[in-house]
């Protein structure tokens, strides 16, 4: 592993000590509010760079001791034993300040728009979505964050065939970002009388969610469709024209909203998702012109690309992207054994990011 960039480290030491001193002199509320933003993200490698440094020092100071011990034997094992221990943990510092340093994602720090879609096994599909929505609903009130259904279309026989929601919380999407793509469930559907294991399919995706500085959307680019909001089955459910279907026209995106009885609730509902829609599409365009090689990577947010299979007969739980097998089918749907295969994917990330670094340096 290649050493830290020590400049770069005394940079970013430098600048946390300036930050800190404008701070205190008590500048106006917007330089403030920018500055303590930028403190808080320096903070903590700051005081891992001053830990690592300290460690630097104190192995300097051991080498010079046994040097200058002489005949003093019992003086020169002690610092050797010292020395030893300090040295085997620089690997770990250096780990993981290389790690803090990587390029941040904006959005990571953002709240998400979750959408599931059944895909292909009809009535079992959307069961399953139903099932992979139970097990982030559980996974967010781990977390502590709150979710708001925005908009869901029921099956007959239960679970979903498309569900939106809004997951509110700090860090949301940096953890969640993981989960975009194919997830495949082989089980035996309770309407199977012959024990037959299926094969269904359902979509994840999950998009940061976008402030309205974020994106521009004119009213001119807009077509606003007004109708009655209708139940399963076709059942009239409102009175009143208060559905509402957006349509984007530049890129031809669609979002349709009618869970609210009010039409101006619809309409804000709708845009919200149409917002975090184009966020991201316009996200995607950036990152595949910035780096080619991304289309590789976990975490590239690619709907189509089979990434989970959850295999009841077996209890467990697969992904592809990494390899990683559990048998913990049940713990991971109550959401309890979710934060195991997003910390391996992160991780796998992360050394994704560092080799590439390290390719990019050599």
């Amino acid at each position: 592993m290649s050493a830290v960039p020590m400049e770069k480290l005394e940079q970013l030491v430098e600048r946390w000590k300036v930050v800190q001193t404008e701070l205190s002199s008590g500048p106006d509320q917007e330089i403030f509010v920018a500055l303590s933003r930028e403190f808080a993200a320096l903070d903590p490698i700051v005081s891992e760079i001053n830990k690592y440094l300290s460690a630097l020092e104190e192995i300097k100071g051991l080498e010079e001791v046994i040097a200058e011990s002489g005949d003093d034997a019992d003086m020169a094992a002690m610092a050797a034993d010292e020395l030893e221990a300090l040295k085997a943990d620089l690997p770990e510092m250096e780990q993981k300040i290389r790690i803090m340093l990587l390029p941040k994602d904006e959005a990571d720090a953002r709240s998400a728009m979750l959408e599931l879609r059944a895909g292909t096994g009809g009535d079992e599909a959307a069961l399953f979505a139903g099932n992979l929505f139970n097990m982030y609903q559980r996974y967010a009130d781990a977390q502590g964050w709150k979710i708001e259904v925005i908009s869901s279309s029921e099956s007959a026989v239960g679970g979903f065939k498309e569900i939106i929601a809004n997951v509110a919380g700090q860090g949301v999407f940096a953890r969640l970002k993981y989960e975009s793509g194919v997830h495949r469930v082989q089980r035996v559907p309770e309407t199977e009388s012959g024990g037959r294991i299926h094969t269904s399919a359902a979509t994840v995706a999950v998009l940061p969610e976008a402030e309205e500085v974020d994106i521009e959307i004119e009213e001119k680019d807009l077509r606003v469709d007004v109708f009655r909001a209708s139940g399963p089955g076709g059942q009239s459910v409102n009175t009143t024209d208060s559905a509402v279907r957006i349509t984007h026209i530049p890129t031809g995106i669609v979002v349709s909203q009618q869970d609210e009885k009010s039409q101006h609730k619809n309409r804000a509902k709708a845009m919200k998702v149409l917002r975090s829609r184009l966020y991201d599409a316009e996200r995607q365009r950036v990152d595949s012109e910035r780096a080619a090689e991304r289309r590789g990577q976990i975490g590239s947010g690619d709907r189509s690309q089979r990434i989970r299979t959850y295999n009841y007969p077996q209890g467990r739980v697969t992904d592809h992207r990494i390899n990683l097998t559990l048998h913990k089918l049940e713990q991971t749907l109550a959401g309890e054994a979710l934060d195991e295969i997003i910390d391996a994917l992160i991780t796998e990330d992360q050394a994704n990011q560092l080799a590439a670094m390290d390719n990019v340096a050599g």
